[in-house]
C-alpha cells in the first residue's frame, strides 16, 4: 500500500501510519522524526511541547527527535547534530532489510550533502525504518559509511514520553549502573537508588544498560517498557521549573508531563570503516500497571524469568 503523506498548511509534509486496532504515528519528513503515537483509545504517547512552532526547518521540542553524528555537546558538532534539522527523503530500496507491503511502515533516508561536509567532512547514509503495530513503535536506524575512509559518531533516539505527573513517575531497570551526570560536569556516579523517581533537574547518561527499561506511571497505571539493540547507553533528562522556564521552545509547566529516555551510543562512539554499516532498534511499548502494596514488580515488567 503507498505510503499515505500529508502538506500541512505550513509545508511541512507529513506521514501518517495507521494499523487496525486504531493506533496511529505521524512521523516529519523534516528531522526523519515522530511527533505522535496515539494508541487503540487515541491517547497521545509522546510528549510536544505546547509552544512547538509546526514550521519546516525548525526541530521540534518532543516526538522523537534524531541526534546524529553528535548526541548533545558530546563534540564539537551543533547540538545535538544535524540530522534532525535536515529535510529526509523516503527510502525506496531499503535492502537489506526485508521488504514492507502494509502501510504501517515507512523507511526514511538521509545522505550527506555538500554542505554538511563542510562542517562533518565524512560521507554518509542515514536510514531509519518506523514501525507501528497493535501497542508498539519500533524504530531501526542504519547508518552506512560511503566515505573512503573511517569515522566515528555518537546516536540517540531522543524519546519524550507523555506522563501524568513526573513526581508520580518512576524508572527501573537502570540500578546499580555506572552513569555521567551532565549537571556535575560529567563526573561519574553508580546510581544508589532501587529506581529514579524525580524530585528535581535531572541530565544523566547512564552506561552499559540493559536491553529493556520500565517507565512507571502511578497516575495513569501504565509503564513504557523501552527495549533496545545496538545502543548501550541510556539519557534521562527532565528540566525542571527554572531549566523549562529558560527553555524558548518548552512551556513553563511543561516539564511535569514530560520525561525524557532515551535509547544512545555515547560513551564509545560508534567507528565505521569504509561502507561499513551500524544497525540499531528500539521497541517503545506499553502495558498496564496494576499495583499491590504500591510496588510493581519489575521482573514482570521488564520481562525477566
Amino acid at each position: 500500500m503507498p505510503v499515505n503523506i500529508i502538506q500541512d498548511g505550513d509545508g511541512s509534509p507529513r506521514v501518517i501510519l495507521s494499523e487496525p486496532t486504531g493506533s496511529t504515528v505521524e512521523v516529519l519528513l523534516f528531522g526523519g522524526q515522530v511527533v505522535s503515537w496515539k494508541n487503540e483509545k487515541r491517547e497521545e504517547m509522546l510528549f510536544t511541547s505546547n509552544k512547538t512552532l509546526w514550521k519546516q526547518a525548525k526541530a521540534i521540542r518532543g516526538g522523537i527527535p534524531i541526534c546524529f553524528p553528535q548526541f548533545a555537546n558530546f563534540g564539537s558538532l551543533e547540538q545535538p547534530g544535524f540530522a534532525r534539522n535536515r529535510l529526509w527523503s523516503l527510502d525506496s530500496s531499503p535492502s537489506p532489510l526485508p521488504p514492507v507491503t502494509n502501510q504501517s511502515t515507512v523507511d526514511l533516508m538521509l545522505k550527506s550533502t555538500e554542505e554538511d561536509l563542510k562542517t562533518w567532512p565524512h560521507r554518509f547514509e542515514l536510514r531509519i525504518r518506523i514501525s507501528l503495530s497493535a501497542g508498539k513503535l519500533t524504530l531501526i536506524p542504519r547508518v552506512r559509511n560511503t566515505d573512503n575512509k573511517a569515522f566515528s559518531f555518537t546516536f540517540a533516539l531522543c524519546n519524550y514520553l507523555s506522563v501524568s505527573d513526573i513526581s508520580e513517575v518512576r524508572v527501573e531497570g537502570l540500578e546499580t549502573l555506572d552513569y555521567f551526570d551532565n549537571l556535575s560536569q560529567r563526573e561519574r556516579y553508580t546510581e544508589q537508588a532501587d529506581a529514579i523517581t524525580f524530585d528535581g533537574e535531572i541530565d544523566r547518561v547512564y552506561l552499559s544498560t540493559p536491553t529493556k527499561i520500565a517507565i512507571i506511571d502511578h497516575e495513569k497505571k501504565r509503564t513504557y517498557v523501552l527495549r533496545k539493540e545496538g545502543m548501550p547507553d541510556a539519557v534521562v533528562w527532565n528540566p525542571w521549573d527554572k531549566k523549562a522556564k529558560a527553555l524558548p521552545d518548552l512551556g513553563d509547566e511543561d516539564y511535569k508531563q514530560m520525561l525524557c529516555v532515551n535509547s544512545a551510543s555515547i560513551e564509545t562512539p560508534i567507528v565505521l570503516k569504509p561502507f561499513e554499516e551500524w544497525k540499531g532498534r528500539q521497541e517503545l511499548s506499553t502495558v498496564s500497571s496494576s499495583y499491590c502494596s504500591g510496588q510493581l514488580d519489575p521482573r514482570k515488567v521488564l520481562g525477566f524469568k
